[in-house]
């Protein structure tokens, strides 16, 4: 079978994600060195997904691959960052499919934990074959930007929970899923007081597992 996969389109930079893989995001400056990118990190996104309950084949070639959806991107993706929504984000999620996404979500959180136990106490590469974060400070933003996603969510608001109280990534984890499910559940409006459109629950998981799985695979490379 084919796998469905979205674009998204910004003036310098294109981004391909597979719609019923979250995390499975990859950019590049146009349509093709974008899909071209996806299929190259499908080994690597097996790898993350190693031992989760749902079952990832990598493609192997880019004939699998079919765009079904291309969207316009913004400031954002232009910047690095997927933030376009696919059409298939809107949909509810059920018991069955929430426990996938969350499946999904954490096996990339995982892969992280993985990655970064095994580059602490070495030195990161940085400059052009590298970046500019150590480790620790990747990890903090890692979890400030996690934060962040909750907040588009609608969690903050909704729970009462303070955000500078959660200082570990799995107090951050365990705040996502519960504001995962509580979206899920209709417990959380769609529309924020000030008419702002909030994240859904498959949209949150997709760029969650986009963001952590990307700093993951950028630790990985860094350690040579």
């Amino acid at each position: 079978m084919r796998i469905a996969v979205y674009t998204e389109v910004g003036q310098k930079r294109t981004f391909a994600g597979a719609i019923e893989w979250p995390g499975w995001c990859r950019g590049g400056k146009d349509e093709a060195s974008a899909v071209q990118a996806l299929l190259d990190y499908a080994p690597r996104y097996a790898r993350a997904l190693r031992g989760s309950s749902p079952k990832f084949s990598p493609p192997e070639k880019l004939s699998e691959l079919n765009v079904t959806e291309r969207l316009k991107g913004g400031a954002g993706t232009d910047f690095g960052a997927p933030e376009a929504h696919p059409a298939a984000d809107a949909a509810k999620a059920g018991e069955a499919e929430l426990k996938r996404l969350e499946a999904i979500l954490s096996a990339c959180w995982q892969q992280f934990d993985a990655a970064a136990g095994a580059a602490k106490g070495k030195k990161l590469l940085t400059g052009p074959r590298g970046g500019g974060r150590d480790l620790a400070k990747m990890i903090d933003h890692v979890q400030e930007a996690e934060k962040a996603y909750i907040g588009s969510l609608g969690w903050w608001k909704l729970s009462g929970e303070v955000q500078g109280e959660l200082t570990s990534l799995k107090q951050v984890r365990e705040a996502s899923l519960r504001g995962v499910r509580a979206s899920a559940a209709g417990e959380i409006p769609a529309v924020g007081p000030r008419g702002g459109k909030r994240w859904s629950p498959r949209y949150f998981v997709r760029r969650a597992a986009w963001h952590v799985l990307d700093h993951a695979w950028e630790i990985e490379d860094r350690l040579g």
